[in-house]
Parts: structure tokens; C-alpha cells; sequence
């Protein structure tokens, strides 16, 4: 047989399969004091009858006519089964005198005062006037055995209902002293791949507190560990800025410099190079703060003030008619950081802008809800393609120039601050286009933080 492999299992095996030793062996321990103690109690009466009987007998025979000495058998008053039987003989054996259902059989030849026992019945003698009067009286061993039987299944059947309800009882108390384990298990098995915080442990029992006190510095290193790497990551990329601005500076003053055009043109590649290096690093910056921020301030902001900063600066880069904002009249109040609801607009936007149709326009709405969305026109996405973009340096195939890492930087910050992104392709309600969601968790307090 296997063992359990829950704790929960071996407790319950173990403290039933003790509970149960302990009964069997109390009750076991019961039934032979209480037969012992039956014995005696039976033992006791065959004396005290045969001593209160053999005065009586011994007057009745010494009272009789002198040369009437045949034996009597006394008759039953009224009909009942009679248990004890008594037979009252000479010292030569003669029967002087019997209870009226007395069989001689039972009563086996005089041997003495004292307790005797044949295969049938126990039985006991005394003797009166220096033992010329003998008495006997016999009781069947099978009248004693059914008493005894009979107590003991009066006993026997409350423990037959005590050990189920014993065993109710252990299991309760198992369980609900295992209660911090499994709320500790489900508190695990809910937290994020991402969240490495400390586990709470303050519930737990003193035999498992450790393990979580190992947990958690367990927790502590990994954390550590993946701030090195993101604050590698954005130092790296922060470096990156100045020698990188310098670089395009000296590209374009070739390109100005020079009369030979085929120069002109290496110095506009070189150019156009930079400034896709200079946009990997700015998107390195933004994975290293979407992974590794505080995306959720102690205070709210109105979210249209990030949006409208974010499309306001892109309208230098683009045309006014390429890009639409729509948002409520009323603010749009949210705990979440303004830099980082920035980034979710403006990498969902840059995506519209280099993935969608030219000719058509970008699509920026904020519900009153919370739920931002950006919508572009084009071709529709495939959904197996669909349903990988979201992952690093993924591309939906087309020719457009990108870092493959801009919804995945949303996703990262969606996910974080405990909302999802959403793709559909085609557009809700459209046949074509492309369509990317994520709501902002907001609240209802009216006081306005002004984002700068």
C-alpha cells in the first residue's frame, strides 16, 4: 500500500490508524475487565443463594417426621424459566430436596464447599451439621456468557458510532490546521511569473515558516539579480544617447560637406542607421522601466492629459490628418503612472503608424471606462500571426521598419498593472484594419493631479 503523498494524508492515516489501535485496544482491554468482572458478580450470587438457601432447607428436612426422609421437589408457584437450580442431599448422596426444575445430571457427586464447574454449569456447595446436609446450587455457563455478550454489545455499539465520529473529528482538525499551507499554496499559485516580492508567512506555523523564509530569500535574489540586468539594460541604453546624437550630428554635416553624391547618400544611410540604433535603445529604456517600475502611484491623474502629450508630440512628426485623438469630456481619473500610460500610447501608435494603411488614418480613443484604443486600417492579420505578436522582436510580416518590441512592451505594462492587451484584426465592426486595446484601472475620485 502506498502512501499518501499530501500531508494532509499521512496525518489523517496516521492519527486514524492510532485512533483506531487505541480503540480496539481500550474496548479489547473492557470486554475481558467486564467479563471478569461478570464472573464474580455471578460468582457472588450462586454463593449467597446457596447460604441463604441452606438455613432454610436445613429446618424444613429436620422439621419433617421422623423416618419421612424422601426426597421433595418443591413446585414452581408460577411458570418461569429458572436460572438457578439447587439440590440439597445427605452425606451419603441421598436427595433430601430439589428446585422443581433441578436435573439431576447437571449436578455431578459431592466433593467439598466451594466453586466447581462442569462443561455446562458453574456451580457451588456448602454443607450445614458437620456436612450431613449438602447443598449445591448450579447456574449455566451459557446464561452467563449470554449476559456478558449482551453488555458488551451495549458498549460495544456507542464506540462503533464514537470511531466514525472520531475520525470526523481528526479530519476537521487536520484540516483546518492545514489551512495556512493551502492558503499559502493558493496565494503562490495566484502571484505573476513577474512578482517577486516577498511571501507573506506571518500564518504559518512554526514547522513551515521556515520554508518560506527560504522562499523569500530565494525571491530576494532573483530580484536582485533581474534589477542587475534591467538596470543593465537601461544604463546601457541611456550611454547609448549622447554618442549616438554626436554620430548623427557628424552624418549629417558629411552629407551637407560634401559635393560628391554618392558620399551624400552614405552619410543619409548612416543617418537613417542612427537613428534606428537610437530608437532601439529608447525602446530598451521603456522594457527596463515596464519590467522593473512602479507603474501604480499612491495618487490619481487624469489620463487624457498623458494621451494628449504623447499625440501632441507626435503631430510634429506627422500630419494632423494621420493621427485623430478622441476622449471624453469629463477626466478620466487612474492610479497608474502617467510616464507609463505615455508608453502604452505611444508604442500602440508608432505600431498603427508603421504597420497600417498611409492614406488612412490613426485612430485614438479613451472611454470614460478607462479602455484606450488605437485603431488603423489595412490588411487583415492572420490569427495564428495574431496571436504571437505580443512576443519580442515579432513582426506581422510586413515591410515595415521596426524594433519587434513595442506591443511587447505593452503587454509587459498591461500585465503589470493588472489589465490585458487586446488584439482584434479585422477592426470591431470593420472588414479590414487592425486593432489594439488596453484598459486603465480608474477610480472615482474626483481630485485632479495635473500632469506635467
Amino acid at each position: 500500500m502506498r502512501r499518501p503523498r499530501s500531508l494532509q494524508g499521512r496525518l489523517l492515516l496516521s492519527l486514524g490508524a492510532v485512533l483506531l489501535v487505541i480503540w480496539v485496544g481500550a474496548a479489547w482491554t473492557t470486554a475481558v475487565l467486564l467479563r471478569h468482572e461478570i464472573g464474580e458478580v455471578f460468582d457472588s450470587s450462586l454463593q449467597e443463594t446457596a447460604q441463604r438457601l441452606l438455613p432454610l432447607a436445613a429446618m424444613d428436612i429436620i422439621g419433617r417426621e421422623e423416618g419421612d426422609v424422601a426426597s421433595q421437589r418443591l413446585g414452581a408457584i408460577h411458570g418461569h424459566d429458572e436460572l438457578l437450580t439447587y439440590l440439597v442431599r445427605d452425606d451419603r448422596g441421598k436427595v433430601l430436596l430439589q428446585s422443581h426444575a433441578a436435573d439431576l445430571s447437571v449436578f455431578p457427586p459431592y466433593s467439598g464447599p466451594g466453586f466447581g464447574r462442569t462443561a455446562t454449569h458453574r456451580l457451588y456447595s456448602e454443607e450445614a451439621l458437620q456436612g450431613t446436609i449438602r447443598i449445591t446450587v448450579a447456574e449455566p455457563l451459557a446464561h452467563e456468557a449470554g449476559v456478558a455478550r449482551e453488555i458488551q454489545i451495549g458498549l460495544g455499539l456507542p464506540i462503533l458510532l464514537v470511531i466514525p465520529a472520531a475520525f470526523a473529528a481528526v479530519m476537521l482538525a487536520v484540516r483546518r490546521s492545514m489551512w495556512p499551507l493551502r492558503a499559502f499554496r493558493e496565494l503562490l499559485e495566484t502571484r505573476s511569473e513577474k512578482d517577486l516580492g516577498p511571501v507573506a508567512s506571518d500564518d504559518l506555523p512554526s514547522e513551515v515558516a521556515p520554508l518560506a523564509a527560504t522562499l523569500n530569500a530565494l525571491l530576494d535574489r532573483l530580484r536582485a539579480a533581474f534589477a542587475a540586468e534591467r538596470s543593465l539594460a537601461a544604463n546601457t541604453a541611456h550611454e547609448l544617447r549622447t554618442p549616438l546624437a554626436g554620430a548623427i550630428a557628424q552624418a549629417q554635416r558629411i552629407q551637407k560637406e560634401t559635393g560628391e553624391p554618392h558620399i551624400a547618400r552614405r552619410g543619409a544611410d548612416i543617418e537613417a542607421t542612427l537613428k534606428r540604433l537610437t530608437a532601439r535603445a529608447e525602446r530598451l529604456m521603456q522594457l527596463a522601466r515596464a519590467e522593473g517600475g512602479r507603474l501604480r502611484l499612491d495618487r490619481t491623474s487624469d489620463l487624457r492629459d498623458a494621451l494628449r502629450v504623447v499625440i501632441d508630440d507626435m503631430h510634429r512628426s506627422v500630419p494632423q490628418d494621420r493621427l485623430s485623438l478622441r476622449m471624453p469630456e469629463t477626466p478620466v481619473m487612474s492610479d497608474i503612472d502617467p510616464d507609463a500610460a505615455g508608453i502604452v500610447c505611444r508604442n500602440l501608435v508608432e505600431n498603427a503608424l508603421g504597420h497600417g494603411n498611409p492614406s488612412s488614418p490613426v485612430e485614438v480613443a479613451l472611454d470614460p471606462g478607462g479602455l484606450l484604443t488605437v485603431s488603423n486600417d489595412g490588411p487583415v492579420v492572420p490569427p495564428e500571426t495574431l496571436a504571437k505578436l505580443a512576443g519580442r522582436f515579432e513582426r506581422a510580416g510586413t515591410s515595415a521598419r521596426g524594433s519587434g518590441i513595442g506591443l511587447s512592451i505593452v503587454s509587459t505594462i498591461a500585465e503589470r498593472i493588472g489589465s490585458a492587451l487586446t488584439l482584434r484584426s479585422p477592426r470591431l465592426g470593420r472588414q479590414s484594419g487592425f486593432e489594439a486595446s488596453v484598459r486603465f484601472a480608474t477610480t472615482g475620485n474626483v481630485e485632479v493631479t495635473t500632469w506635467p
